[in-house]
């Protein structure tokens, strides 16, 4: 996430390589060319256009976090719930912030607010201005699923420090990177993990890249990131 940040957005990580290490992620793919899902074995392509559709093997990523999704924890979801409120929730099933959780959110939702990265060209601009002024999509009274995943604060860098979730509805035609959603009701699966497995890309931009940031500095652009509507 770190080289991400400074605009290192193409890596030499195939999806057929990520899909040996997990069935379960979020990520981005080279040159920022849409938002990455993978659910239940399968990687989807979120592109800013608002299509959504299964990826081909052979296309690259900079950066995803995959995990073989065993959840260890189920909470059934009755009455509506605002993102606050769900996160919230997940807070209380997790109390433990040594761990990297996974965790899924299958339901109904009255609204789901996100936003698409678009396909960048080289030279590369650094994410926080990638991000700014991104084309927002609502969704309404539809059924989907979140994926996501809460990250420690150690490992920032590694991977984005709280949450960072993607949405995709149930006909997988829509979807985006999670800004805001209504929960109506539905189901939290919590996959606990207590492994880290870390591939780095073998490029000519990773290998000249500074990732000595300032610790400040660098939180804040991940958090201008995510929140940039």
């Amino acid at each position: 996430m770190g080289a991400l940040l400074d605009g290192i957005y193409d890596g030499d990580c195939s999806v057929e390589h990520l899909l040996t290490r997990g069935d379960f992620g979020v990520g981005t793919f080279n040159a920022l060319d849409g938002e990455m899902l993978i659910l239940d074995g399968t990687c989807y392509r979120l592109s800013s256009d608002g299509s959504v559709g299964p990826t081909a093997s052979s296309v690259q990523t900079p950066f995803a976090v995959v995990t073989r999704f065993e959840a260890h924890v189920t909470q059934r979801i009755d009455e509506p719930l605002t993102q606050e409120e769900t996160r919230d929730l997940l807070v209380s099933l997790t109390p433990s912030d040594n761990y990297l959780y996974a965790y899924r959110i299958r339901g109904e939702f009255a609204s789901v607010r996100t936003r698409t990265v678009a396909r960048q060209s080289p030279p590369y601009r650094r994410l926080v201005e990638v991000t700014k002024g991104e084309p927002v999509q609502m969704f309404s009274n539809l059924s989907g699923d979140i994926v996501g995943f809460r990250t420690p604060v150690f490992q920032q860098g590694i991977g984005i420090a709280g949450d960072h979730a993607h949405f995709i509805d149930e006909p997988r035609t829509q979807g985006g990177h999670v800004l805001d959603f209504a929960l109506t009701r539905g189901t939290l699966e919590v996959c606990i993990g207590t492994d880290l497995h870390l591939e780095l890309p073998r490029t000519v931009a990773f290998e000249r890249a500074d990732l000595d940031d300032d610790p400040v500095e660098r939180d804040a652009e991940v958090t201008a990131s995510e929140r940039h509507t």
